[in-house]
C-alpha cells in the first residue's frame, strides 16, 4: 500500500461488492464474508418484518411450534442419518454444488464407488471460480448428500465417503 492509500485508507472494490450482494439474493443468505489476505469484505443485508406481521407471527408459529414437537416417523428416521454425516466432505464456502464437469456429463462419483485421496468429487462454484472438492483420503462413497446446481452453506456436508 503506497502513502495516499494509507491516508485514505481501504478502496471499496465495488465490483466485489456487487458480486457478493449478487450471491446473497442467489443463495437466500443474509451474510457473507470474503478475506483476500489483510482485506476483509462483509456484506450482510438486515431481514425485517413489518409490524402488522410481527402482531400475527406468534399466532402462525403456534401451530408449527406443535407440530415439530411431535416428529412425524419420517422425521424420526432422518436423526440417525445425520450421525452418518460424521465422516462427511464439507463445504469448505458458499456456493453452487455442482456433480459433473459440465451439464450432461457423467458425475464425479456416486454412491457405492471407490475413490482415492486427492480425488474430486465435486465442485463447488463460488464468484464464478470453480473449486474442486477433493477426496481428503481413499474410501468408498457412501452418499452423496446435495443435488446437482444446489446452493450450499459453509461447512454443509456434501458427500460421505469412508
Amino acid at each position: 500500500m503506497d502513502e495516499q492509500d494509507e491516508k485514505q485508507g481501504m478502496r471499496i472494490d465495488v465490483d466485489l461488492v456487487r458480486q457478493l450482494a449478487a450471491v446473497l439474493d442467489e443463495t437466500r443468505l443474509t451474510e457473507i464474508e470474503v478475506e483476500d489476505g489483510e482485506r476483509r469484505v462483509r456484506v450482510a443485508r438486515e431481514v425485517t418484518i413489518a409490524p402488522q406481521m410481527m402482531q400475527a407471527a406468534p399466532a402462525m408459529m403456534a401451530p408449527a411450534l406443535a407440530h415439530a414437537a411431535t416428529p412425524a416417523p419420517q422425521e424420526a428416521a432422518a436423526a440417525p442419518a445425520a450421525a452418518d454425516n460424521a465422516n462427511a466432505v464439507r463445504s469448505p464456502m458458499v456456493g453452487t454444488a455442482y456433480l459433473s464437469a459440465e451439464p450432461g456429463a457423467r458425475p464425479f462419483v456416486a454412491a457405492g464407488q471407490q475413490v482415492a485421496a486427492g480425488d474430486t468429487l465435486l465442485i463447488v462454484e463460488a464468484m464464478k471460480v470453480m473449486n474442486p472438492i477433493l477426496a481428503p483420503s481413499a474410501g468408498t462413497v457412501r452418499a452423496v448428500l446435495v443435488d446437482n446446481g444446489q446452493p450450499v452453506e459453509f461447512d454443509q456436508p456434501l458427500v460421505v465417503v469412508e
